[in-house]
């Protein structure tokens, strides 16, 4: 049977079909801002008419579908997101406004002229209740019922669609918090959404824990009712394999999880970008790679050492904290869509605001008027008007040329130099993005790869790495649909955690391992809900750890047993070293805290990816010559030769400059690289 990945980004739903042979198609739609499924139905439309099959027919004989989307981080970042109300301990209500005395996120503190904070919920919805919880589990003081009674009766009178319920100290003991939170599911029977702290995120810090929590509601009730109309309509079309959603942490998970805890599908899609990086990395022999995904509205960065994923729980998504463990993805508004504009000090700048997926960049002429980043790629070149998306979306140049004119001549400028000058700055902005993750971390950018992905990557890669002094760009055959590639490649699975604030000479191992054995339980029966074999889960230790009084923490891994004095000095022993190789020193004379400890419960893919080799080939690569056009390098414009990705085989080298047109993606090789075409079909930029 069939898998089918879908990706909706912010301009394009890309879509990915791996059939049982290894074999994949792509296929590419518009996305639809107003109802995300209209371009994900779309893309499955167009694979069924691949396979010459009724829509109905193809999605029968799914396995299973897929899914990362950007709707949940749009919708907070828009501020679409519901009417919440919190109920909270009674002298609380302000943790998720004061937040720790952080007035501005990525500012100066002392910047007056940045506005006030606005909280998610206004504070008249957030609404006290007596009860008190102690740090140890106690329950010093159980839930006064008339207050939350009362203040349930408040919800509803303000007509609130979402509830947060958070408690002090319910990562010790949910039962206070609990309560409260299966009367509001009683009192509304299904109307208004509604969770709790310790079912999204039950470790310590009340601030992060309030806060994701409220951002889980603000944004539950558009991602449930999104997945549900989803899987109805695909469950009418046939599909018996079930609707998996990727999960911010490089998991999958089923839709209904997904509903309940709508927070981890933040940075949804972008997610997988890193793991489909990892994948075409090692099959070229790296480990250690600088992964960009440049779509249409924005660029995704991600550092990877080692062949690993880096996660993070430090989070700000906007100005809104969120605490879950989150791929540590940097994004900016550098893309395809990027609109240029001239400042008021009269310099020409290249985004964050994107022209988006209506009405898109000018050239595609469907009513934008404004220059963006993919219509100066056009005019300079690179990208050919008539085989955008296959052929599907042909490209109108006179329209682009005329959104270029209107800042070009401001600044007296022809279209090509202006052209030039909104590529050049998009390329010094990704270039920026990648030094502000590597070189500002002490890093030597000359020691890693540079792994490219999205439908604009491809163009700018080679000038970006040329930027940095980084010697090998690697893109994937399927670069333009980088997060669903990665999506295959992604285990089903879940995160579970629980905070128990020690220091390591006082771990009582008998409570850690009782600890264990309750979140073992615990993701035991969401696998069984999920219809997953439970032979097949695979579990793996970890625990956050800090030396005594610091503020950040590490994630250490741990044995699968951890009982004896022996695995707490391994656990400390392996703290010191990882502490020194992040910072470049440790504190061995220091006493060492262990705060949260966390299980990885996953079930590993029924199937292997693999990716079917192309034929073999000599270096000339003259068999896939498809025309030569004008493009522009350097200084001046060059009759450059322009290759069919489709037709090129296993060991052609292509010196620069040259073009290589795949159907979703254009890749640029500048004079002084050198592409290789790898078995797998992956194209390896080096420097000449």
């Amino acid at each position: 049977m069939s898998r089918v990945a879908i990706d909706v980004g912010g301009t394009f739903t890309d879509c990915l079909v791996l059939d049982d042979q290894g074999q994949l198609s792509d296929f590419k739609a518009p996305t639809t801002p107003e109802d995300p499924s209209r371009g994900l139905m779309e893309c499955l439309e167009k694979a069924a008419r691949a396979e010459r099959k009724s829509v109905r027919e193809f999605i029968q004989g799914l396995e299973c579908i897929i899914h990362g989307t950007t709707l949940a981080t749009n919708a907070l970042l828009t501020e679409r997101g519901a009417k919440v109300a919190m109920l909270t301990t009674e002298g609380f209500r302000d943790v998720s406004e004061i937040r720790r005395g952080l007035k501005n996120v990525r500012t100066s503190m002392y910047n007056v002229a940045v506005p006030p904070y606005k909280p998610l919920v206004p504070r008249y919805l957030r609404l006290p209740i007596r009860e008190r919880t102690l740090f140890t589990g106690e329950v010093k003081t159980p839930v006064d019922l008339e207050m939350a009674k009362a203040a349930i009766e408040e919800c509803t009178a303000e007509d609130v669609r979402s509830i947060a319920v958070c408690f002090l100290h319910s990562y010790a003991n949910p039962e206070n918090e609990r309560q409260v939170a299966e009367l509001c599911r009683q009192s509304f029977d299904g109307r208004v959404y509604v969770t709790a702290s310790h079912e999204v995120v039950p470790n310590w810090g009340e601030y992060e824990r309030f806060s994701t929590t409220v951002v889980s509601a603000y944004i539950g009730p558009i991602v449930s009712e999104y997945l549900l109309a989803l899987e109805k309509q695909l469950e009418e079309k046939g599909l018996k394999g079930g609707l998996l959603m990727v999960r911010s942490d490089a998991l999958v998970q089923s839709a209904a999880h997904s509903r309940q805890q709508a927070v981890t599908l933040i940075n949804s899609g972008p997610a997988a970008a890193p793991t489909g990086a990892l994948f075409w990395g090692r099959s070229v022999g790296h480990n250690d790679l600088i992964s960009i995904d440049m779509g249409g509205t924005s660029l995704d960065v991600c550092l990877l050492r080692k062949g690993e994923i880096p996660t993070t729980t430090e989070s700000w998504v906007g100005d809104e904290r969120v605490a879950i463990k989150m791929v540590d993805i940097h994004s900016i508004g550098a893309a395809g869509g990027s609109l240029a504009w001239i400042d008021s000090l009269g310099l020409l700048r290249v985004g964050p605001q994107s022209a988006g997926a209506m009405p898109g960049p000018a050239c595609y002429g469907r009513g934008g008027d404004k220059p963006t980043v993919t219509d100066a790629d056009l005019i300079l070149g690179y990208i050919p008007k008539d085989y955008f998306l296959g052929g599907e979306i042909p490209l109108d140049e006179e329209r682009a040329r005329s959104a270029i004119r209107s800042v070009a001549e401001p600044l007296k400028m022809t279209e090509t130099q202006a052209a030039q000058t909104i590529f050049q700055t998009v390329n010094s902005l990704m270039a920026d993005q990648v030094i502000e993750i590597s070189t500002k971390r002490g890093l030597d950018l000359r020691d890693f790869s540079l792994a490219v992905g999205g439908g604009a990557g491809p163009v700018h890669a080679a000038y970006v790495a040329e930027l940095l002094g980084i010697p090998t760009v690697i893109i994937p055959k399927y670069a333009a649909l980088y997060s669903a590639f990665g999506m295959f490649a992604m285990d089903m699975g879940r995160e579970y955690s629980q905070s128990y604030i020690v220091r390591a000479d006082k771990l009582d191992l008998q409570r850690i391992e009782s600890l264990y054995e309750d979140l073992a339980r615990q993701a035991i029966a969401d696998f069984k809900e999920a219809h997953t074999n439970i032979s097949e889960i695979a579990f793996t230790r970890t625990a956050d750890m800090r030396y005594a009084g610091q503020f950040h923490e590490i994630e250490i891994p741990l044995p699968a047993r951890f009982d004896s004095r022996d695995d707490v000095e391994g656990a400390v022993k392996a703290f010191h070293a990882r502490h020194k190789e992040l910072y470049t020193f440790n504190l061995p004379f220091r006493g060492i805290d262990f705060l949260t400890f966390r299980l990885k419960a996953t079930a590993a893919r029924k199937f292997d990816l693999r990716i079917v080799p192309l034929p073999p080939g000599g270096k000339d690569p003259k068999g896939a010559l498809k025309r030569v056009r004008r493009c522009f390098f350097g200084d001046d414009w060059a009759e450059t030769p322009s290759y069919q990705g489709e037709r090129l085989l296993a060991g052609n080298i292509i010196p620069g400059p040259a073009i290589i047109e795949e159907k979703a993606t254009t890749v640029v090789i500048p004079k002084g690289f050198t592409c290789t075409v790898d078995a797998g079909g992956t194209y390896v930029l080096r420097t000449s």
